[in-house]
């Protein structure tokens, strides 16, 4: 991270890998990692890490129930570079595994798609907790 921001990023994220034992979550993984790569949007698994004084002016995150992390990386790509580092932070695939590895891929791109279309992130946030 030092490096990232002494070379000039502002912000960045890690790849990530899914513990569990699905055959699937290497894949998504890997999914995740392209696709922010490319995009400079990431979530919170992927361990956002930003500047003090530009996670200050932009405000911060936003007081929302979900996709706070997606908004906050969208903010930070419009004020400089972002650091896509190769080193890999690890996070559950507990709920690929419980809910279903592909059931799960299409609700998040799902409610990713339904929040650049500008759905309510409250109405989002009920969808991904449907059980309270």
């Amino acid at each position: 991270m030092r490096d990232a921001i002494a070379g000039g990023a502002i912000a960045g994220r890690f790849d990530v890998e899914l513990r569990g034992r699905h055959w699937l979550l290497p894949l998504v993984a890997a999914g995740m990692n392209l696709r922010s790569r490319w995009s400079r949007i990431y979530t919170g698994d992927q361990a956002i890490f930003v500047r003090h004084d530009v996670f200050d002016r932009i405000g911060g995150y936003e007081p929302i129930p979900l996709m706070e992390d997606v908004a906050l990386s969208r903010r930070l790509k419009r004020e400089g570079a972002i650091a896509c580092l190769r080193a890999r932070v690890s996070t559950s695939g507990r709920r690929w595994e419980t809910d279903g590895a592909l059931r799960t891929i299409a609700l998040m791109y799902w409610l990713r798609f339904a929040y650049f279309a500008g759905m309510s992130p409250q109405r989002l946030a009920r969808m991904y907790h449907p059980r309270g």
